[in-house]
């Protein structure tokens, strides 16, 4: 038998493969859907789970109930945050006005941090002088300066705004800066030698190329500032989610707290998800070669 015809067995044997791969194209091509399904199933498993136990161990008492109230209260004290409210406003109301004063304080942040995140990272004398000040801001806690902001500034809402603009600020800083000074050495040098200016070059190189990084950098501020509204609001903090947990620790209303802590956390998770959304379409070409 000749290799001619050989070969043309073969083509013969290959050709019934052709429609099960465009079977598994079209397989490969559902497998995201599917997989996003899956995670979602996942993780409502996770919270039944999570629910379930925590029923448990508060039906069988293992702490008084003032401790670890069980999920009915949490409940309770969630619909009835939602419509009576506490200390004269509903929970809306106090998440709204925290969330005000985050967005406020980030903003304020990022206005100061990113400009000086571009100097720190592109002028090295200058960053000889700032950076230490950057860094000896990013370790301080904000209960730690919070006192000496009153005494500034008094009760009333500067205070407040001013802690989580100084707790927001250092991430945006340092993570500017590190973005400017990753920036591709080609890409600047080929720049400067197109005729950009020192000016020209921060502004149209280096900032576009650290955007990406810089976004990063504004998502952390966010969750630092998130973290920090608690201890902003310890102080003439009501109507704000934590003046609410604060009153309600003061009366051993557990339900309460745990509400807030959730209020805090639910909406920390939406809004995260809102800055990545707002970093896929402002760098779309985000880690792509």
């Amino acid at each position: 038998m000749t290799t001619a015809h050989l070969k043309g067995r073969g083509e013969l044997r290959e050709q019934p493969q052709a429609p099960r791969t465009r079977r598994n194209a079209t397989t490969r091509q559902t497998n995201p859907r599917g997989t996003a399904v899956r995670w979602i199933a996942l993780r409502a498993t996770a919270l039944v789970v999570l629910l379930a136990a925590w029923q448990t161990v508060t039906a069988a008492e293992l702490w008084p109930r003032v401790l670890v109230p069980p999920p009915a209260d949490v409940w309770h004290a969630f619909t009835e945050g939602m419509t009576t409210g506490y200390s004269g406003h509903t929970l809306t109301e106090h998440l709204a006005v925290s969330l005000r004063r985050i967005g406020i304080g980030t903003g304020y942040a990022t206005l100061v941090g990113v400009p000086l995140g571009l100097v720190i990272g592109a002028v090295k004398p200058v960053a000889v002088v700032l950076e230490p000040a950057v860094t000896f801001l990013r370790t301080l806690p904000p209960l730690a300066y919070l006192s000496l902001l009153v005494i500034w500034f008094g009760i009333d809402e500067s205070p407040k705004i001013w802690l989580l603009v100084i707790a927001a600020l250092p991430p945006i800083a340092a993570a500017t800066a590190a973005a400017v000074r990753d920036v591709p050495g080609e890409l600047v040098e080929a720049a400067r030698a197109l005729g950009a200016g020192p000016i020209s070059l921060l502004l149209s190189v280096r900032l576009p190329a650290a955007l990406p990084e810089i976004l990063t950098g504004i998502r952390i501020a966010v969750g630092v500032a998130y973290t920090s509204v608690v201890a902003a609001e310890t102080i003439n903090g009501v109507p704000g989610i934590g003046g609410m947990i604060r009153d309600a620790q003061r009366y051993n209303q557990t339900a309460v707290v745990v509400v807030g802590i959730l209020a805090i956390g639910f909406s920390g998770i939406v809004l995260d998800a809102a800055l990545k959304g707002v970093e896929r379409i402002a760098v779309p070409w985000r880690g792509r070669a």
